[in-house]
């Protein structure tokens, strides 16, 4: 069943029937899988207050089964092994476990090495040094490639990756930013924390992923202007943070006041107002849905755009060339 789209957001047609399933009671709810996604972000030509930082985003390919040709962000699922020890900078795991809402220290260094392994594995961005005052500088050559597939195909852990390399993980670079857990009623969920961090010095972005048909440089209005305007789909979470940045000078400021954002979980709530499903995700009313009964059919709902439509102005700022793409499926705009 293809996805449909309402303006630029992503809602899948099958959600009516499963919303009803879940307040039926005939539907069990997944457990969410951890996540991590990174919202990479640099500063425009015009430095650093010419007119707001840039964010690093990847199109889904349209193939993709959950969101396809929705943008989004590098990002990925928790691998057991990011629990393990570490070569750690910057603040303790003690204080990312506060910050992230969690309970377990080694639960917190899993999330916040996630965040960091998906940005090197879908980006070939690397936010790690030799030293807790240092950032590696280029990761394109054969040997990087060579270790970044090995990640991807899980034959690396992280942390051996790092003590091969003695490198350090940098996690001061990043900023805690928002928490969003898919919807109840979706058969693939994660509890996702979303961070921010800037492009360090010397490393370039790159498409890495085979998961995404393209890579952008793209200010967040202008991302959010073609959401609105329903040219480029997003699911709720990605939208919102683009929204959130919007009204940042620079790629610095907005990580400086990372320390300020709410990490109160967002989880969509769903109900039935007779035979009409009204779907909502708390604090954000943007996102509320009303489906009456006559509207469940995927005919009724807007059809996806074709890729070429959801492409955004093609500047040389903005954009990536499209490199050689990597392996499997992660929720980098989990809703």
């Amino acid at each position: 069943m293809p996805n449909g789209q309402s303006n630029g957001q992503w809602y899948p047609p099958e959600w009516p029937d499963r919303i009803r399933a879940l307040t039926a009671g005939e539907l069990v709810p997944a457990t969410p899988k951890r996540a991590a996604t990174v919202l990479l972000l640099k500063n425009g030509s015009g430095g650093t207050d010419g007119g707001g930082p840039l964010v690093h985003m990847l199109r889904r390919r349209a193939s993709m089964a959950f969101a396809g040709g929705a943008y989004a962000y590098p990002g990925g699922g928790v691998d057991p092994r990011d629990e393990h020890p570490v070569r750690w900078a910057g603040p303790a795991r003690e204080e990312w476990a506060d910050r992230l809402g969690l309970t377990d220290p080694a639960h917190a260094q899993a999330v916040v090495c996630a965040a960091v392994r998906e940005t090197y594995e879908e980006a070939g961005v690397l936010l790690a040094g030799e030293t807790a005052d240092t950032v590696v500088g280029d990761t394109t050559g054969d040997d990087w490639e060579k270790d970044r597939e090995a990640l991807v195909a899980r034959e690396l852990s992280f942390a051996d990756f790092l003590d091969r390399r003695g490198l350090v993980l940098r996690s001061d670079l990043l900023g805690a930013w928002a928490r969003w857990i898919t919807p109840e009623f979706e058969p693939r969920r994660y509890d996702t924390w979303f961070f921010v961090a800037a492009l360090p010095a010397g490393q370039r972005t790159r498409n890495a992923s085979t998961e995404a048909d393209r890579t952008v440089w793209i200010r967040p209005a202008d991302a959010a202007a073609g959401y609105d305007r329903g040219e480029l789909t997003m699911m709720p979470p990605t939208i919102s943070t683009l929204r959130g940045l919007q009204r940042f000078r620079s790629a610095e400021e907005a990580l400086a006041a990372a320390v300020d954002q709410d990490m109160t979980p967002v989880l969509a709530q769903a109900r039935l107002d007779g035979d009409a499903v009204i779907l909502s995700w708390p604090g954000h009313d943007e996102f509320t849905k009303h489906v009456p009964a006559a509207a469940e059919t995927p005919e009724t709902l807007d059809a996806p755009e074709t890729p070429e439509t959801l492409d955004a102005p093609e500047t040389p700022e903005t954009l990536d060339a499209p490199e050689t793409p990597k392996a499997p499926e992660t929720p980098g705009g989990a809703s």
